[in-house]
This record gives C-alpha cells, structure tokens and sequence, in this order.
C-alpha cells in the first residue's frame, strides 16, 4: 500500500513504519500510540515471531502422519499469540529503550519517547497483551504451558543484550525461534530432537536478517555505545551472512532428515526438503541485492524474510498430503 502524496502525514507516525497502514489512517485515535507499541503497523515481526511455529507442528504432523483440528489451532492459537506476545516483548523493549530510542533517529518517533504514552501506561498494555496470550497457551498440554513460560526469560534479557554483548541477535533468536520447541510440543507432547535443530536453525536465520535490519542504524548506534552484529562485522558482513545463510540450510535440513528418514516417505522428504532448498535460494537473493550503507535496501531485505520462512511451511504443508 502507498500513500497518496497529497495525503498529510498521520500525527504520531513511526518513522519506519510502512506507508499507508491500517494502524495510522484506520483505528481509533485513542488505539493508536498502543498499536504502534505492539508494532502492529510494522507487522514483519509478527510473521518472524510465527513462521517457527509453523515449522514445528507442520514439521511433526509430517513424523506422526496426522493433522486434524487441534493442529489448526494449534497454527491460529500461536497466530494470536505471536501477535500478542511480539505487541508485549515490543513494548517491554520500548520501555527499557526509550532513553535510547529517544536518540536514535530512526527510532525517536516511537510512542514513549515522542511522548504518545507514559511507561506506565506501556507497561500496562504490555500485561494485558501477555495474560491474553497465557489464556491461549493454557488451552494446550502441560509440557507446551512449561515451554511457554520459560520462554519469558530470553523475552526479558534481550533488550539489554545490547548494552553487553556484541551478539544481541543471538538473543534475539533464542526469543523469536521458541515457537519451533513449542508448536512440535504441542503436536507430540514432548520435545524431540529435530524440533531442537530447528530451532538452532532459526536462530541462525534470525542472525542473518537481523544483521540486515541492524545496518540501518550502525551509525547511531556507534554514536552511543549500542553493540550489534552489524557493527561488529562491518566490511565483513556480507561473509558472516553467508555462514548464516550456510547454517540455516545445513541445520534445517538436518532437522527434516531426522524427523523423516525413520518414516522411510521418500517424497515426503524430497518435498521436505525441497522447502529447504528453495529457502536458501532466497537468503542467497537476499547476498546478493543486500547494500550495508543503504537503510532503504536493508528495510526492504529485512521484510524479504517473510517470504523466505513461508518457503518451508507450503513444502511441510504438502509433505502432509503425500
């Protein structure tokens, strides 16, 4: 969607927020700086937060051979979750960031430090998001509850992972990629192995995009003492993200081999695997479109990613049929 150039700009707008979205023309004033908190007018997270998810119980609906009711929801519960728990780890980042933020150009517009809402109405919005989201994980069995809320604690650390670390995105995906434990939980009710390596999986994919999105703010981040990949490599960034890209590939595959092979459904795995492949076709598209020193390019990339860990779940998903 774009907006029309005539069009003025909507009072509070965050500044990378895409043009034209239902949270700035369409809600209510009053929902507004609440929305932009939970990022639901920058919706790519919430898509990152999800796809795991998918991964995991489309995954083990391939090893148990069968996928029924509960499984939809199972991949609409953790929808909604992934919505309400990325709006509650968003607004609990914004509220440990805001001084931060409030000196970062391209974060200076978000609602706490343009001054929309308080930290302690922030931080209100952000319990209400999170018991909605525990409502849904109850309807699940006890060992997904378990997963569910030890995931809180990466949640909580990766904000300041920044401030200590020049690896805040591995934070950042032990947080995003849990879906992958719990979906396949869900499914199985235990953890199994190739659940785990899909998991590592995603944190190495989420090492690959976040490292794009960081390079939009490398100079501001210099500026006031903030640690990223995309400082910490620098020049050499593109050959870390092709480790990254390597590793995603290597590692999910590796989860579909074990998942699979003792099923001995060689299409299944062929298709399987398939999705893997093509997934790394797009990280590798992604090399070689990607510019550092080009906050636009590495916007859009970033949002690229979507369509990249929607590759693995039409495969897994057709895998089920055969």
């Amino acid at each position: 969607m774009t907006q029309n150039a005539d069009m003025p700009e909507p009072k509070g707008r965050v500044s990378d927020a895409y043009s034209g979205n239902w949270v700035d023309h369409r809600a209510p004033t009053w929902s507004r700086p609440y929305l932009r908190l939970s990022r639901a007018d920058r919706p790519i997270g919430t898509w990152l937060l999800l796809l795991p998810c998918w991964w995991g119980v489309l995954l083990a609906a391939n090893v148990t051979g069968r996928f029924g009711w509960f499984d939809v929801w199972i991949m609409l519960g953790c929808a909604i979750g992934a919505w309400l728990m990325r709006g509650a780890g968003c607004t609990w980042n914004d509220i440990t960031d805001r001084d931060i933020d409030a000196r970062v150009e391209r974060t200076r517009s978000r609602p706490i430090p343009s001054g929309q809402v308080t930290a302690r109405q922030a931080a209100i919005w952000m319990a209400l998001q999170a018991l909605i989201a525990f409502g849904i994980l109850l309807t699940f069995n006890g060992a997904t509850i378990l997963l569910g809320i030890i995931s809180l604690l990466p949640v909580a650390i990766y904000p300041f992972a920044k401030r200590f670390t020049w690896w805040p995105q591995v934070f950042l995906g032990i947080a995003f990629n849990w879906g992958a434990l719990l979906a396949w939980t869900a499914h199985t009710g235990s953890l199994g192995w190739p659940a785990v390596m899909l998991y590592v999986a995603g944190i190495a994919w989420t090492l690959f995009y976040d490292t794009i999105y960081a390079h939009q703010d490398t100079e501001d981040d210099a500026l006031i003492g903030v640690k990223s990949t995309a400082r910490l490599f620098g020049d050499n960034s593109r050959r870390w993200l092709l480790l990254f890209q390597i590793l995603t590939v290597a590692l999910m595959a590796f989860a579909v081999v074990l998942a699979l092979v003792p099923g001995a459904n060689v299409l299944s795995l062929a298709i399987a695997l398939g999705g893997v492949w093509f997934m790394g076709w797009h990280m590798v598209w992604q090399l070689g479109q990607l510019k550092t020193d080009n906050p636009e390019t590495c916007l859009r990339l970033f949002r690229s990613n979507r369509n990249t860990g929607l590759i693995p779940v039409l495969f897994l998903a057709i895998a089920i049929l055969l």
